[in-house]
């Protein structure tokens, strides 16, 4: 046969009620066509990537025709030839492109259902029988053409055949990679050994006493280090994602991984999970059960903070400002229950504030200033030095209100109660009483 001549089957041939080929009698003829096909050269896959025909191929036949039922399994053939179960499928799709396999009927992959496994049939290719001068008949003239049976060679083609006869009946081996043999296992040249290394030039190990009293030293001893280790870009990355998932309370079901990976950026920049924290509630509060995804939400909040606070002195003014607001919740939360301060409420704590501090005024000159202090404090004057930090947060709890702090104005005067209240509430009420305007009566 011309070795020019492409070898190759569409896909709509390679089945048994399709093919051109005929069944072939026994294993061993259909080897022989396998052999012929590998020493021919005339076969060339379809494929550009993958395996090419070669040993695997015919390894893999040898497997087919020891099977009495064509039914391989793709598993089985792979622990059976040590390769991948992916070659495997590429070398089963050349059997069929060349003419040698034909489905009987394909294996299933519905899902919910047992798998079922792929039945071939050998084939031996029209072409062999035509390079080789093969004769064969139809024994039924309603059977289909597959089922021909040889009759006859031509003389040609007998001595071609005794060759692929012999390989064949021999059982073809996958190659082994060489691996390069250590020379610690090699045998000497006189062979009375298996070790390259000459026993003159072997040291002398220490005797079993200096070994027992610990005073014999390795030639090159390790170094004892007792630093501990500095963890790398990825440590700190998961360090702050697990500080995250065990302080906060809305993250404890988050996934660590995906907790590192959000927070990269700011591990990277060197922030705490107190200020991550802080940066992912500064707008608004987060209960446990806000968000079914809270690495989703974390994402969503820490979108450009590491770039809006890009410097300790920031980050540290930004959690001030939310642990102020969280305290302030609370105050909110925890005065629902108590009664609202009316004006009149306001206006009266004024009222005794200003008295007392007329009181003072009204002193002779002679009182010292303990006295003073005394009367202004038994009269029920506010004293800022005194309070406790929770009174101080009440007061600025009740700043809300502009006329409490218009009050406390009047009282403290601008520098006590800006020290008491913050310059920011204070300026804040401020501009809400100058922008409020007083509405006349309407009769």
């Amino acid at each position: 046969m011309d070795g020019t001549q492409c070898l190759r089957t569409a896909p709509e041939c390679q089945w048994i009620s399709t093919t051109t080929g005929r069944i072939a009698g026994d294993p061993y003829s259909w080897m022989q066509a396998v052999h012929w096909v590998h020493g021919a050269g005339i076969y060339t896959p379809s494929r550009t990537h993958g395996p090419k025909w070669g040993p695997t191929t015919v390894a893999l036949a040898q497997e087919l025709s020891a099977l009495a039922e064509c039914r391989p399994g793709i598993a089985y053939l792979a622990r059976k030839l040590g390769v991948s179960e992916r070659t495997v499928q590429y070398h089963l799709d050349m059997l069929r492109e060349a003419g040698l396999l034909a489905y009987v009927s394909k294996g299933t992959r519905i899902t919910g259902r047992v798998r079922q496994t792929s039945v071939y049939e050998r084939i031996i290719p029209a072409a062999f029988d035509t390079a080789l001068g093969i004769r064969t008949v139809q024994r039924d003239d309603t059977a289909p053409t597959h089922t021909r049976v040889p009759v006859g060679i031509a003389e040609t083609g007998r001595k071609t055949i005794a060759k692929l006869a012999k390989k064949a009946a021999r059982k073809t081996r996958r190659r082994r990679s060489r691996t390069r043999v250590s020379r610690e296992v090699r045998c000497t040249p006189m062979q009375v050994g298996t070790s390259a290394a000459s026993p003159t030039g072997s040291s002398i190990p220490p005797s079993e006493t200096e070994l027992a009293s610990g005073s014999h030293t390795h030639p090159t001893p390790k170094k004892a280090t007792n630093k501990p280790r500095t963890l790398n870009k990825i440590g700190r990355r998961y360090q702050l994602a697990q500080e995250l998932i065990t302080n906060v309370p809305w993250l404890n079901k988050a996934n660590v991984a995906r907790i590192a990976w959000i927070t990269r950026h700011v591990a990277d920049a060197g922030w705490t999970w107190h200020e991550v924290q802080a940066a992912a509630e500064e707008n608004s509060p987060i209960a446990t059960g806000d968000s079914r995804r809270p690495s989703g939400l974390l994402a969503h909040r820490l979108k450009g903070v590491h770039q809006l606070y890009a410097d300790p002195r920031t980050r540290r003014l930004m959690v001030t400002a939310w642990e102020y607001s969280r305290a302030q919740e609370r105050f909110r939360h925890s005065g629902y229950d108590q009664p609202a301060l009316t004006p009149t409420t306001i206006t009266r704590t004024a009222e005794q504030a200003m008295r007392a501090i007329a009181a003072v005024l009204s002193q002779p000159a002679a009182d010292t200033d303990a006295d003073a202090d005394a009367t202004l404090h038994t009269e029920g004057a506010i004293d800022i030095t005194t309070l406790t930090p929770a009174e101080v947060l009440e007061h600025r709890a009740y700043a809300a209100d502009p006329d409490y702090v218009l009050a406390m104005l009047d009282t403290l005067g601008d520098r006590d109660t800006r020290r008491l209240l913050t310059n920011r509430l204070v300026d804040q009420a401020l501009v809400t009483a100058r922008t409020v305007p007083t509405l006349a009566p309407a009769f």
